[in-house]
């Protein structure tokens, strides 16, 4: 779960990273609050969310369905056996 948490984080964090890197090729001081109004702020909040979604969706789509019964992990002849999908 911390995983795919992080993941969409940094999905999120995309746009405002390539808007640095965008600044910095201007060569432009990056701190400057000319550069972070509150227009391009909300853009780069609406584009990680709309990334964010879209990888959601996708995911939801496209992600490997498993069919069948859920064995739990159990004790066979003494040793731990993981659970499976039978």
């Amino acid at each position: 779960m911390g995983r795919t948490i992080s993941e969409l984080g940094l999905l999120y964090l995309a746009p405002f990273a390539l808007y640095l890197v965008y600044l910095i090729a201007r060569r432009v001081y990056i701190l400057s609050f000319d550069h972070w109004t509150r227009t391009v702020i909300a853009t780069l909040s609406l584009a990680g969310l709309a990334l964010v979604l879209a990888c959601l969706l996708l995911t939801g789509f496209f992600a490997e369905r498993h069919e069948g019964a859920y064995a739990p992990a159990h004790i066979e002849n003494g040793k731990l056996v993981g659970g499976e999908i039978q």
